[in-house]
């Protein structure tokens, strides 16, 4: 009796962790575009800016005042040396999807965002030169497949906007698969990886927001209706990005990695029909279908990729298996997703 009961509590905080990560994402995708094209404040770098002070605020909230997670204590030559780079590639990726979000829809953002397992893939494969199960190449071809139908069919094709969604996604490649040498030795959970990259993200970017877009926020500010509500949604967004790097950590904790996978492809149908409930964007029978597709791929990809993991080291080699047990998947945390 006691065990049902908790195997009921168990299941029952894994949904409402999941249906409270899903309800931050959504609420944040649907508030920076509604930031772009609703209030006209098409100045992503400062968004993100605000973005990552809100966040540097938060963790230092949560980790030094409020104590609700311990702080994982890194030398201060580590922080440059190893910290500095992810954020500079953290705050490009962060950078790029707002910049997406600016000229393309929601929907279609959040569908080349899918592509990110495959670019992983192929870039540990060019640069790093590493050897994956054909399985993980196979589960590859619905999601190109499906960004190829998608981007044919997008009736609000943007080329610099899908540029940087796509370049976004090798961002967020390139950042987890440096995260593999350069945080070697440090158990970092979403939290802590905001304390330490939200502060060198705003300096960083801080300077080329002012150059490049301050005289545009200024100009904005002199012509915008009433500025009180327009700080309330510009800032909101940011404190909830960070409040979505903090339900991020719960998810982490009450799901398995399928489930985590799952739910996470789920989550992208979410956002893609809340926004277009909301901006109203075209959409076409083939671009949903191609939507549909690179979803359904990503499942694959991620249960492929978990029954893989779960093989025993002394499973028998055949000629196309892999050198390694460490290259049969790709360098990616199963269980991880960077939003700020």
């Amino acid at each position: 009796m006691e065990e049902s009961r908790l195997c009921q509590w168990t299941v029952i905080r894994s949904v409402l962790a999941i249906l409270q990560w899903w309800g931050f994402n959504v609420t944040v995708i649907i508030m920076n575009k509604w930031i772009f094209q609703k209030m006209d404040f098409k100045f992503p770098l400062t968004v993100s800016c605000i973005h990552f002070i809100c966040s540097a605020i938060g963790a230092y909230t949560v980790i030094k005042v409020l104590k609700l997670k311990p702080l994982i204590v890194v030398d201060p030559e580590d922080r440059w040396r190893r910290i500095f780079p992810m954020s500079f590639v953290f705050c490009i990726n962060i950078v790029l999807g707002n910049v997406s979000l600016r000229y393309i829809p929601v929907s279609f953002m959040q569908t080349i965002k899918s592509f990110t397992p495959a670019t992983t893939v192929i870039l540990q494969w060019l640069v790093w030169s590493k050897h994956f199960d054909l399985r993980i190449w196979a589960s590859l071809i619905p999601i190109v497949g499906g960004i190829l139908l998608t981007s044919i069919t997008e009736l609000s094709f943007n080329t610099f906007g899908f540029c940087a969604a796509l370049f976004g996604c090798l961002a967020t490649s390139t950042k987890t698969i440096l995260a593999e040498s350069l945080l070697h030795g440090y158990k970092f959970d979403s939290i802590n990886t905001v304390y330490y990259m939200a502060p060198f993200a705003t300096m960083i970017l801080a300077l080329p927001a002012l150059l490049l877009e301050g005289s545009g926020v200024v100009a904005w500010l002199q012509t915008d209706p009433p500025f009180l509500s327009s700080f309330c949604i510009i800032f909101g967004s940011g404190v909830l990005a960070f409040c979505l790097n903090f339900s991020i950590f719960y998810v982490i904790h009450s799901t398995t990695a399928v489930t985590f996978n799952v739910a996470g492809n789920l989550k992208v149908a979410v956002a893609v029909t809340c926004s277009w409930l909301i901006f109203r964007n075209p959409i076409s029978m083939m671009n949903a279908v191609g939507c549909a597709i690179t979803l359904v791929g990503c499942t694959f990809y991620g249960y492929v990729r978990h029954m893989l993991s779960q093989q025993t080291p002394g499973t028998p080699r055949t000629p196309r298996t892999p050198r390694k047990s460490m290259e049969f998947v790709p360098l990616v945390n199963e269980k991880l997703e960077d939003k700020v």
